[in-house]
């Protein structure tokens, strides 16, 4: 174990980490139901409040894939005491923030100290376990992971209507006070001969790309849609630069002998498969957890507390089965996990093309489940995958990959599912539209019909505001369906991955010295 003393259990850090994992998270997604609370207390557009997501996902996915350097650089205790206390005083001056403006600029602060949490936690987790029990660490951080983007806008939402959209800010100071009090106590860096990095030693030109690439592409991902894509100049260019920065990022890092990104790792067979397979999780979990509640607030009329009660009890599900699969993880060949939490994803994808406006909540709550199994069957294993043969020195690079796998896949899915969802809405309507004319007797026969229960004539604007009406809705409801077929058939599409990846349990590759 590199940082942390053999005299503390694992298990006391275990949820440290995990609780440090699950404050920033949360904080991704939770100002979403409170935007147009900010704007009107702000005294900005909607438009303009959405910088507020956009800036912490930015700062968050730069530094994000630079952490495994930074913590080998300066200690992952240092670094991530320093992560903790930077999150806590940007969440402090978020919640007394006097405009617009400075929201956003603070919001950027607490992406950059979040996305040092994730990977350098996970990183933790590793070093203090042996490689029998990392499959339980995993669980513990996984259930923290998974949870809190289900969380996150349910939570934003009652604290919103409540209390004030200050407090979706305020309450991470508690509990980040208590993670460096706990952290002080419980984490022990060995004492090693690190030196002070000098200037000439650290890779800016790859910290330049890094930062260039993935925040220009992050602000495409979250304005494009808004912004119409290829129509906006501003995007076009923005997505230009992040593909040429890229580019000169994969050019440059493996030139260097000390890269501030370790692309090398991906020369690693089963890291690069999990790393895809991530990025997927990733992309299904939030893609869907943008789509279900969006789906039960815009067509079933649910307030958002309720939509975000339709996710709870797969919440619930994915903790108990998340130590179950931890358990079994040494006993069984990790593909089998995989493709099973492949197949179990798909599926609960495709039996989601089955939902219509009048079904219940149980049936509802019922699907998600079942994609918490995949999830729970999917997390685990993978996170014990990507260690497997990975040198210890790279377990902080691997671990920073791994974790911008998951949320930038995040943010594609998000990305992605909004992007289909406006544009085969557009395409259900005008095909809908196509029938609804007198010369078409089934159209004719229902205008009569809805015309004579409202006490109106068939073509009357009443009745013909209702038919509209409901063509919308029913376009809307197929422009989700095939959200979700899409989605079911991509994962399923990732089963010949698999193929790639060396058999094992999750303690046969152990983490090579």
């Amino acid at each position: 174990m590199n940082e942390t003393s053999g005299q503390v259990s694992g298990w006391l850090i275990a949820p440290v980490v995990a609780m440090a994992a699950f404050m920033e998270v949360m904080d991704i997604s939770i100002a979403n139901v409170s935007l147009p609370h900010i704007a009107g207390a702000l005294s900005s557009s909607q438009s303009e409040s959405t910088w507020v997501l956009t800036s912490y996902l930015v700062t968050n996915a730069v530094v994000m894939p630079i952490s495994g350097w930074l913590s080998s650089t300066f200690g992952r205790k240092r670094f991530f005491l320093a992560c903790i206390t930077a999150f806590t005083i940007a969440s402090l001056l978020c919640g007394l923030a006097p405009n617009l403006a400075s929201l956003v600029v603070l919001r950027a602060v607490q992406g950059a100290a979040g996305g040092g949490l994730q990977p350098t936690g996970q990183a933790i987790l590793a070093d203090s376990f042996p490689p029998e029990k990392r499959g339980m660490a995993s669980a513990i951080y996984g259930i923290a992971a998974v949870i809190a983007p289900t969380v996150g806008p349910t939570l934003g939402g009652w604290i919103t209507d409540s209390y004030d959209w200050r407090w979706i800010f305020f309450i991470n100071v508690p509990v980040g006070v208590a993670l460096v009090f706990l952290v002080t106590r419980l984490i022990h860096e060995k004492p090693t001969q690190r030196e002070a990095p000098s200037w000439a030693s650290v890779d800016l030109m790859g910290f330049g790309f890094v930062a260039l690439g993935l925040g220009c592409l992050q602000i495409v991902l979250d304005r494009g849609q808004e912004d119409d894509w290829f129509g906006s100049g501003f995007i076009t260019a923005l997505l230009l630069i992040s593909a040429a920065a890229f580019a000169l990022l994969i050019w440059w890092e493996l030139r260097q002998s000390s890269p501030i990104v370790d692309l090398r790792l991906l020369g690693n067979t089963d890291f690069a498969v999990t790393f895809v397979l991530m990025l997927m999780l990733g992309f299904m979990l939030l893609g869907s957890t943008y789509l279900i509640p969006d789906y039960t607030q815009t067509l079933m009329g649910y307030r958002a507390l309720d939509a975000g009660l339709v996710l709870t009890p797969a919440g619930v599900v994915s903790i108990l089965l998340m130590p179950l699969v931890g358990r079994m993880i040494n006993k069984v060949d990790l593909r089998l996990f995989v493709a099973i939490g492949l197949a179990v994803g798909g599926l609960s994808l495709l039996w989601m093309t089955n939902f219509y406006l009048d079904m219940s909540f149980g049936d509802l709550v019922l699907a998600r489940i079942v994609q918490a199994v995949a999830i729970a069957l999917l997390f685990v294993p993978l996170n014990t995958l990507a260690f497997r043969g990975i040198p210890g020195a790279k377990i902080g690079n691997a671990s920073a990959l791994i974790n911008l796998a998951r949320n930038f896949g995040g943010s594609l899915g998000i990305s992605f599912a909004s992007t289909l969802l406006t544009r085969r809405e557009q395409f259900h309507q005008s095909r809908l539209v196509e029938y609804a004319h007198p010369m078409n007797v089934p159209y004719a026969d229902y205008a009569q019909h809805l015309g004579g229960a409202l006490g109106q004539t068939a073509d009357s604007s009443v009745t013909l505001a209702n038919i509209y009406q409901g063509v919308l809705d029913q376009a809307r409801l197929l422009s989700y369906l095939d959200d979700f077929k899409i989605l079911g058939l991509m994962f399923r599409a990732l089963l010949p991955l698999l193929l790639l990846v060396r058999p094992g349990a999750g303690s046969s590759g152990g983490i090579a010295h």
